[in-house]
């Protein structure tokens, strides 16, 4: 009798809340990256959110106040939202910083296609090899921060991966029948 059946609609539900939690955390990390480096340079915050949002969903805030708020709010549900392909690229089965790099390149190249494209960011050919680094640098923040999120939390799916090697093991050796534990815990 097997102790837990595998399914595949539970690896994807599982991935996916994963995914929403690494997201979560990457954003609240490219958050932090950003404030830190807008002190620095004293840059203003990008309202391409705002922008991105009012052409998509037709959303035009009404005053500086709901500007902002509605340019925070879709920052963070992007953001969260995006973590959703950190859970999907692992059922591919990358790992770590591989997937990490797949991570960061579909974020960053959506981004400078699709702002340009919505009239939201200049694109990189437009921008000074300055601006494009921060951003890149913010991006790999983001997608090191979900990353790192993403494998923690998925550490415990490998670590039951791994005590069903061994029970899978010990049944074949029919060692495990012998142990009076494994008798009740199987009923």
């Amino acid at each position: 009798m097997k102790i837990r059946e595998e399914h595949a609609l539970g690896h994807l539900g599982s991935a996916i809340g994963k995914g929403l939690l690494a997201g979560l955390a990457g954003t609240a990390a490219i958050t932090l990256s950003q404030m830190i480096e807008m002190k620095i340079t004293k840059r203003e915050p990008s309202d391409a959110p705002v922008k991105v949002i009012g052409q998509v969903a037709n959303v035009q805030p009404t005053s500086e106040e709901s500007k902002a708020k509605v340019n925070q709010e879709v920052h963070w549900a992007y953001g969260t939202a995006w973590g959703v392909t950190r859970g999907l690229i692992a059922l591919t089965g990358l790992k770590g910083w591989k997937a990490g790099l797949v991570h960061f390149a579909a974020i960053w190249t959506t981004e400078i296609v699709m702002l340009p494209a919505l009239n939201a960011a200049p694109s990189p050919k437009e921008e000074d090899p300055k601006t494009i680094a921060i951003d890149a640098f913010h991006h790999a923040v983001y997608a090191t921060a979900a990353g790192l999120a993403y494998d923690a939390l998925d550490m415990g799916s490998r670590r039951q991966r791994k005590f069903d090697a061994l029970v899978d093991a010990l049944k074949h050796s029919s060692l495990l029948k012998k142990i009076k534990y494994y008798k009740k815990a199987a009923l």
